[in-house]
């Protein structure tokens, strides 16, 4: 991976993590001091609440994937320590798509005239699990990686004693 990438990828990184700090720290504000204009039409307070949350399951997949980039310039992504940043990045994902189911049922009942948009909003919901699920057989190649580069390794000091 060139150094150009990471560094574009480390940007983007920081910039999204402090966009959604931003936005966490208004929606706390607005949670905290009481100045929420809620009118009752829709449950924003819930909302706000599931959105802070949303946002903490992205940045736990930000610092993980920061982390995972950091191993591929150091050259040891290959390694079983890069498995708890797969899992957390999966775990985040699979966090974020029940959060998303939650504002699927909490926007539902001002869809009873219009369910088709509460069925786009599950299969959204069933797509954000679609992402994990991909990242689930990326952590399974990875696996096969890792098993591969023990084996190699074994192979090569077996090669060295025999030499």
């Amino acid at each position: 991976m060139g150094k150009l990438a990471v560094r574009a990828l480390r940007v983007v990184l920081v910039v999204v993590l402090a966009g959604t700090v931003l936005v966490q720290a208004s929606m706390v504000w607005v949670l905290v001091s009481g100045s929420d204009p809620e009118d009752g039409s829709l449950p924003l307070t819930a909302l706000r609440i599931i959105t802070i949350l949303g946002m903490v399951s992205g940045q736990v997949a930000l610092v993980s994937v920061w982390r995972l980039v950091t191993m591929v310039r150091r050259g040891t992504v290959f390694s079983h320590a890069a498995f708890r940043y797969v899992d957390a990045v999966i775990g985040a994902i699979v966090a974020a798509a029940l959060l998303w189911f939650a504002v699927t049922a909490l926007n539902a009942p001002g869809q009873r005239e219009d369910p088709g948009v509460t069925v786009i909003m599950g299969g959204i919901g069933v797509a954000i699990l679609g992402v994990a699920l991909i990242v689930f057989v990326l952590r399974m190649l990875l696996a096969q990686a890792v098993a591969r580069d023990v084996e190699a390794t074994q192979m090569q000091a077996e090669l060295d004693e025999v030499i």
